[in-house]
């Protein structure tokens, strides 16, 4: 007996692990040799596509693709119908499937509905990717960035609120109250004492 939820019409293949208290609903098909993480939710109609990664508590939302060479870590957030590729330059008539580009999504970062991540790419800890965005390079950890192609407007606490920063490079976000610290275009956030 699995120790994860599976819709009755979910295509699962054999040869893949999947987390405790998961959930894959309905539509979805779970390609070969995936690993999906423990209490992860897969959202109606998505694709995880072979040898893709997800890490634990991965929320997947409906209508997603998740292609090879796709590494999301840990609290990753994909929004409705956002996509990942994996070659630049497909062509029908031309095998690419030995090209595949690794993309990283890193460990607390959201990427928004109908976004597309350009493959080779990597999101930093807790970015947020903007509804409808177009990544076409790395954004840093803790970055907002929106639009076609992608333009960093600011940075986010690991809430997913917007930073303000201070003439001391400090800003406090106003759900949790941490305080994060901006220095050489790099925010960290700061431990209690």
């Amino acid at each position: 007996m699995e120790d994860y939820f599976a819709h009755e019409t979910a295509v699962i293949a054999k040869n893949c692990s999947i987390g405790k208290e998961t959930k894959i609903w309905h539509f979805s098909h779970i390609m070969s040799n995936c690993v999906i993480g423990n209490q992860c939710n897969i959202g109606q109609n998505v694709v995880v596509s072979p040898e893709v990664i997800l890490g634990k508590n991965v929320k997947v939302q409906n209508n997603v693709s998740i292609y090879t060479g796709v590494i999301c870590e840990d609290d990753v957030f994909l929004g409705p119908s956002m996509v990942f590729t994996n070659v630049i330059n497909p062509r029908s008539a031309v095998k690419r499937n030995t090209e595949y580009q690794k993309t990283l999504v890193k460990k607390g970062a959201s990427i928004g509905a109908n976004a597309t991540i350009i493959c080779g790419n990597t999101i930093g800890e807790f970015a947020f990717v903007g509804a409808g965005s177009v990544v076409t390079k790395d954004v840093l950890p803790y970055a907002l960035v929106v639009g076609n192609p992608s333009k960093q407007i600011g940075w986010v606490s690991e809430y997913g609120h917007v930073l303000e920063f201070n003439e001391n490079k400090t800003a406090i976000c106003k759900e949790s109250n941490q305080t994060y610290q901006l220095k050489n275009n790099t925010v960290k956030k700061l431990e209690d004492d």
